[in-house]
């Protein structure tokens, strides 16, 4: 079957035909480095990481890059955002950037994201920057006004293609030096002149100054992946300015086109407004972790099509919890059972299960990445092995089938099945499984004593905690409720 991509560039539903058989260049928005992310970084990342652990698993070679911003994004106000965190913290910006950076990948690791394969930082790459605005000045795409410089987006008959946005709508800057500086409202910031208070700061042919927010993702996009590629990503509430800008830029520097499929993620929201900083109305990562187990975390982040908004609520993310532990339960029982289940069966009728779960899944992720569908289908396997774990005794052939199945679409691919066995409330896994085996195995010598008051009292008191044993003729199984 054929991947399917929606590509906002274009508006529609294209077949994906990378520039290069069997290799894929793809460049993601990262984070600016100023504060702990939150829940809509956490929908952001998640879903990119779906799609490149989906790549790979068809077999493309993928290069993922996905920068670090970590200087030149400014506020409407002017002020760099590393430099405003810095002065509350009473820190140095390089500071808040390390504090930040390490922050990020601690998070992402946590809800088990692949690293990107090169994570470049915006100030380690201003050489690039200062060459690619020099460029734009040599062809007339852009001018230079009291030691900054700007695009001149007039130059650019295609600017405003992607967000659709006419250049005649465009409303003026908001701030009174700016306007004065640009000879057009739309015209945006390559390079700007550092002002005597201005820490970050890098020697140009133009003076002293620091780069704008958008010319860092075109220089890093074209260093490491080429003038043209085949995927950018990002979220849809960075389509203007930052996208729109970074193909403008980019096009008119190298002349040939920028990124070839543009896939933009929905926005979270809170009682429909986005998450956000700025609002103080966002969760950060680390607290939803304090309380939910990662693939908790992380299927709420792919539990909305990657394109559409997703509202978040403690409601809906309790509703994610107990969907996770279905499919978690499900996949701890068959290991249980695998761990005593008699060879041979390799014939099972249940195997076409399988395979139609993995066929299903296959189509729903080629039509433009559909998580809500993948997990739709999983959880429907999960309903047809729940009937066959609670009706038979499956040999470890099928089980080990069962168990393969969960491991390429909810391991390998949503990243949302731990490996190895864990407890649904806790991080000491380990020890919880091993106490509740011992009381299994202490309940067992009771039974087999004939000591059966024992053997009750055992099992009221592991349901009392929610866990739920079932006695079968090869043993004890238990789950929890």
């Amino acid at each position: 079957m054929t991947l399917r991509i929606f590509n906002v560039l274009g508006r529609e539903k294209q077949d994906f035909v990378p520039l290069e058989e069997g290799r894929v260049n793809m460049y993601v928005c990262g984070p600016t480095v100023y504060d702990h992310a939150h829940l809509g970084h956490a929908k952001n990342y998640v879903s990119f990481d779906v799609v490149v652990r989906w790549l790979r698993k068809r077999g493309y070679e993928v290069l993922y890059v996905q920068n670090i911003t970590d200087v030149g994004h400014m506020l409407e106000t002017g002020e760099d955002r590393i430099l405003r965190q810095a002065k509350r913290l009473q820190a140095k910006p390089m500071q808040v950037v390390e504090r930040y950076t390490k922050s990020f990948f601690d998070d992402m690791d946590a809800l088990g994201n692949v690293r990107p394969d090169i994570s470049p930082r915006a100030s380690a790459h201003i050489p690039e920057q200062i060459k690619m605005t020099q460029t734009l000045i040599d062809k007339g795409h852009a001018y230079e006004v009291n030691g900054s410089v700007y695009f001149d987006v007039t130059t650019d008959p295609d600017y405003g293609k992607l967000s659709n946005r006419r250049i005649d709508e465009q409303e003026e800057g908001t701030r009174e030096d700016v306007r004065g500086e640009k000879r057009h409202p739309a015209d945006f910031a390559l390079w700007k002149k550092a002002e005597p208070e201005h820490i970050l700061r890098w020697d140009s042919p133009w003076g002293e100054g620091f780069p704008g927010w958008h010319i860092e993702c075109s220089a890093m996009a074209c260093k490491y992946l080429g003038e043209t590629f085949d995927i950018h990503g990002g979220g849809i509430d960075n389509i203007y300015p930052h996208n729109e800008n970074e193909i403008a830029q980019s096009e008119c520097a190298n002349g040939v086109p920028f990124a070839r499929y543009w896939m933009l993620v929905g926005s979270l929201t809170v009682d429909g407004v986005k998450m956000s900083k700025s609002l103080g109305n966002f969760r950060t990562v680390k607290d939803a972790l304090s309380e939910y187990r990662p693939e908790v975390v992380r299927m709420f982040a792919i539990s909305a099509h990657y394109s559409n908004p997703a509202d978040y609520s403690e409601e809906n993310l309790r509703a994610v919890k107990n969907g996770w532990e279905r499919i978690y339960n499900a996949v701890r029982l068959t290991r249980q059972q695998m761990n005593r289940a008699p060879e041979g069966d390799a014939g099972s009728a249940f195997n076409v299960v399988s395979r139609k779960a993995r066929e299903d899944f296959a189509a729903v992720m080629d039509d433009d990445f559909n998580t809500p569908r993948a997990l739709a289908v999983l959880q429907e396997y999960v309903r047809e092995v729940n009937t066959l774990l609670n009706t038979s005794q499956p040999g470890l052939a099928t089980l080990q089938d069962i168990h393969n199945t969960f491991t390429e679409l909810g391991s390998d691919v949503l990243g949302i099945i731990p490996t190895v066995d864990v407890t649904l409330d806790t991080r000491n896994a380990e020890r919880e499984a091993a106490l509740i085996e011992m009381l299994i195995a202490m309940r067992a010598q009771a039974r087999a004593q004939k000591n059966w008051a024992e053997s009750d009292r055992i099992r009221d008191e592991l349901a009392k905690v929610g866990v739920i044993l079932e006695d079968r003729p090869d043993g004890t199984i238990w789950k929890v409720e």
